[in-house]
């Protein structure tokens, strides 16, 4: 399965925030960068082994019940609130702002995603990683992470690596989050030829290879070595998802 492009000669795309797929019920509000569940376009179904992006607002006390998945690396990262999550690996877990969670499902897992604030909204990003590795026992890991090493700099959150900073997936795959102020610049290296980088504006503005970028905007970048990035306003965050563009 490959990625394909729009255009023979385009190498990146341009995913405004405003254009996303919006979908509503009682108890969520999901805005989908990707085709995912009742949101359909075939011209976004995925971005190389990235295929979901979902930025999720869900009410007090509400949630997702108990379901399936099988061979996927999903990552979830809480923006505000907490979640409470359950699965049939025997994990039950609050996880909220500054953490990560990362479920291999591999042969199969069940599990629940609850909003663990009785009083308040939370909100997450909940990601989709095509594997490189079927089958696999399913896995379960959650990690704090610390701030300061992404102040003005990108601090990787996740790596194909057991012994690397941050979580771990089976797939040729790194994150990236940093936090800026107004005007820093920086370069990003891609890891691994033959990977895109999928760019997504948490917060603030910024510039990445000259094109401007605002809150919630996604920019999908392909046939590179690196990215310049600069903050265009304070307090503005970017989460950088470098990916194969081909998947077996």
């Amino acid at each position: 399965m490959a990625f394909s492009q729009p255009a023979e000669t385009k190498k990146n795309v341009l995913h405004k925030a405003d254009s996303r797929g919006k979908t509503e019920s009682e108890w969520l509000v999901s805005q989908k960068t990707f085709g995912f569940v009742d949101y359909y376009d075939p011209e976004r179904i995925q971005f190389g082994a990235l295929r979901v992006l979902n930025d999720d607002t869900m009410e007090a006390g509400k949630g997702f019940g108990v379901h399936p998945h099988d061979n996927m690396e999903i990552i979830s990262i809480p923006l505000e609130g907490s979640l409470e999550h359950e699965d049939s690996l025997g994990n039950k877990v609050v996880i909220k702002s500054g953490e990560i969670q990362l479920m291999s499902a591999g042969t199969g897992v069940m599990h629940s995603e609850f909003s663990k604030n009785e009083d308040g909204l939370v909100k997450f990003l909940q990601i989709w990683i095509y594997p490189n590795k079927k089958n696999v026992s399913p896995r379960y890991d959650q990690i704090t992470l610390d701030k300061t090493k992404s102040k003005n700099k990108f601090q990787q959150i996740l790596s194909p690596n057991p012994d690397d900073e941050g979580v771990w997936i089976y797939q040729d795959a790194w994150f990236h989050l940093g936090n800026f102020e107004n005007n820093i610049e920086t370069h990003y290296q891609i890891k691994k030829k033959g990977n895109g980088v999928y760019a997504f504006i948490i917060k603030g503005s910024a510039e990445i290879d000259d094109q401007k970028l605002e809150e919630r905007d996604g920019f999908g970048v392909w046939d590179i070595s690196g990215l310049n990035i600069k903050a265009t306003s304070e307090n503005t965050e970017i989460l950088l998802m470098e990916v194969p563009m081909k998947i077996n």
